[in-house]
C-alpha cells in the first residue's frame, strides 16, 4: 500500500493505492479561498494542514493501511507562506498561485531588461505566478518580517515544504526540484538557489529551503502528529505529479491537466530543451523519479472557467450540468469567451488582460454561452499544442489528459477536434495523487522504473472536425484574445 497527499488549491485530498496503483480509499477536504481584494488571492496555512490531518486520519483509519509502505505528496504550486522557522508558525497568509499583486512590479522589471536573466536562469518568465515576487512583496508589506527574516527566524516555503514539515513534526526544511523550478530563484542547469536572482529581490537563499530530489529520503512522518509511522519517499509540485502519474517519462510524450487551470507538460528528458514560443521550461521526473527537464504551457482559468458559470453566472446549477446543455446547440453561435479573470498565462504571459465575452446576439441563449466556456477551454490547450508543433517539431499526436473537468466528454471531444490530436484519458482522471504514489513507490524500493507501473485502462477522443473548419476556429480565438490583450511589446513574453 502506498499514500498520496494531493494538497491543491481548493481541497486537500489523500488517497490510499495498492501495489497496482488502484484507489482503495480516498478522503477530501475543501479550506477556505480568501480573496481580500480584486485580483488576491490567499490561503491559511493551518486551513491546509488541518484538511491534511482529517484526510491522513480518514485514510489511515483503512484497514488495508496497516500496511503502508511509503507516502508521497503532491501540492498547488507556486503559493508561498511566510513561516517560523523555529515551530513553522504562519506569519502572514500564503499567497496563492493566482494572486496578481505583484504585477505592476513585474511590469517595472520587465521594463527594466531583466527578463532575460530570469529566462535563462530558471526557464520561467517575469509574472506574478512564481514565488519570487510574492516573497518579496511579503517583505515589504508584512510588518516587522524582514526583520525576523533577517535575524534567522523566517522560511519562505512552498505548499509542499509546509505538508512535509508538519508530517514530520518539525526539523529541518526542505522542497524539492520541481517546487523550487517554480520560485523564479532557482538556477534549473546548477540545481542550486541563484545568488543573482535573491539578491535582486532581496531574498537570503538562507531563509529557504534546502532543495532535495523528488525521489528520496524525506524522513518519517510523525506518530504524534498524525497517528502515522511510515517514510516520505515523494515531494513533487502538482503538474510534474501528473506527468510521472500519467506515465509521460519518455522525451517527447505530453499530458494535459484540467483542473483550477491547464497545464500542457512536454517530458524532455536530461538535456535542456530548446525554446518554444510562449512556454516556460521547468523541472519534472524522469523515469527513476530523478530530475528532468520538461516545457509547460501554464494557463489560469480552466475547470475554473466552469465554476464561474456555476457560481459567478448561475447558469447550471452543477459543473456535470454543463455537458448536456452545451451539447444541445450545434455551436456556440458565434460566441467566443476568452477566460482572462486573472490576467492570461501562456503563450501570452499578460498579467492585466482581462476576461470578454464576445460576439452576443438577441439569439445568443444560456446554452450557448456554456458551449463558448468550453470551447475556450479547448481552443486555449489547441494553441499551445500548436505551439509545440511548430516550436519544438514534436507531432502531439496523442494528448493524455487528466484533471476533474477531463471528465467532460464534450470538452474531450472539443479538444481533439480543435487540437487535432488523439485525447487518451485513463479511467482514473485523478492521476495527481497517482504521480505522488509513484514516487513513493520507487523511493521504497516498489519499483526501479515508473515505467513499470501498472497503467490504468483508458477511453480514447478521435479528432473529426474538418480542418479548414478548425483553421477558422483558431484564428477566431486569436482575434477574440487580441481584444483583451494589454501588452502589445511584440514578440509574446514567453519565450523560454
Amino acid at each position: 500500500m502506498l499514500i498520496a497527499i494531493d494538497a491543491g488549491t481548493t481541497g486537500v485530498t489523500t488517497l490510499l493505492f495498492d501495489t497496482s496503483l488502484a484507489v482503495v480509499a480516498r478522503a477530501t477536504r475543501e479550506f477556505r479561498q480568501h480573496f481580500p481584494a480584486p485580483g488576491l488571492v490567499e490561503h491559511d496555512a493551518a486551513d491546509i494542514l488541518a484538511a491534511v490531518d482529517a484526510t491522513l486520519a480518514e485514510v489511515a483509519g483503512h484497514p488495508a493501511a496497516r500496511g503502508a509502505l511509503a507516502l508521497g505528496i503532491t501540492n498547488q504550486r507556486e503559493t508561498v507562506f511566510a513561516l517560523e522557522r523555529a515551530t513553522g508558525r504562519p506569519l502572514a497568509r500564503g499567497i496563492v498561485w493566482q494572486d496578481r499583486r505583484t504585477s505592476q512590479d513585474c511590469a517595472r522589471w520587465r521594463a527594466e531588461g531583466r527578463a532575460e536573466l530570469v529566462r535563462r536562469t530558471t526557464g520561467l518568465v517575469i509574472d506574478p505566478y512564481f514565488s519570487g515576487s510574492k516573497i518579496r512583496g511579503m517583505l515589504a508589506h508584512v510588518d516587522g518580517l524582514a526583520a525576523r527574516a533577517r535575524r534567522g527566524e523566517v522560511v519562505f516555503a512552498t505548499v509542499e515544504a509546509l505538508v512535509r514539515h508538519h508530517l514530520v513534526g518539525g526539523g529541518e526544511w526542505s522542497t524539492d526540484t520541481t517546487n523550487a523550478s517554480r520560485t523564479m530563484l532557482f538556477d534549473i542547469e546548477r540545481r542550486t538557489w541563484s545568488d543573482e536572482l535573491c539578491d535582486w529581490l532581496g531574498v537570503d537563499p538562507a531563509w529557504l529551503p534546502r532543495v532535495v530530489s523528488p525521489r528520496g529520503d524525506h524522513g518519517r512522518t510523525s506518530k504524534r502528529v498524525c497517528g502515522l509511522d511510515i517514510a516520505v519517499h515523494g515531494l513533487v509540485g502538482d503538474q510534474q505529479s501528473a506527468l510521472l502519474g500519467q506515465g509521460a517519462v519518455e522525451p517527447g510524450s505530453a499530458k494535459n491537466t484540467y483542473g483550477t487551470g491547464c497545464f500542457l507538460l512536454v517530458q524532455c528528458g536530461a538535456q535542456r530543451p530548446t525554446a518554444v514560443d510562449g512556454f516556460l521550461t521547468t523541472l519534472a521526473c524522469d523515469v527513476r523519479g530523478d530530475t528532468s527537464f520538461a516545457l509547460e504551457g501554464s494557463l489560469f482559468m480552466g475547470g475554473a472557467i466552469v465554476q464561474w458559470l456555476r457560481d459567478g453566472l448561475g447558469l447550471v446549477g452543477s459543473a456535470a450540468e454543463t455537458e448536456a446543455l452545451a451539447a444541445s446547440v450545434p455551436d456556440s453561435g458565434g460566441v467566443v469567451l476568452v477566460p482572462g479573470f486573472v490576467g492570461l498565462g501562456a503563450p501570452y504571459w499578460d498579467a492585466d488582460a482581462r476576461g470578454a465575452l464576445l460576439g452576443l446576439t438577441r439569439g445568443t441563449t444560456r446554452a450557448h454561452v456554456v458551449r463558448a466556456a468550453l470551447e475556450a477551454i479547448a481552443l486555449e490547450n489547441a494553441e499551445l499544442v500548436e505551439l509545440v508543433r511548430s516550436g519544438a517539431g514534436l507531432a502531439v499526436r496523442e494528448l493524455v489528459v487528466d484533471g476533474g473537468a477531463s471528465a467532460n466528454d464534450l470538452l474531450m471531444q472539443l479538444q481533439a477536434d480543435f487540437a487535432a490530436t488523439t485525447i487518451v484519458r485513463p479511467a482514473e482522471t485523478a492521476v495527481t495523487g497517482r504521480g505522488a504514489a509513484v514516487l513513493a513507490g520507487l523511493g521504497a524500493g516498489l519499483w526501479e522504473r515508473a515505467d513499470a507501473v501498472p497503467r490504468p485502462p483508458t477511453r480514447r477522443f478521435e479528432p473529426a472536425l474538418a480542418s479548414a473548419e478548425r483553421a477558422r476556429r483558431l484564428a477566431d480565438w486569436r482575434a477574440a484574445v487580441a481584444r483583451t490583450l494589454t501588452r502589445h511589446d511584440g514578440a509574446r513574453p514567453g519565450n523560454t
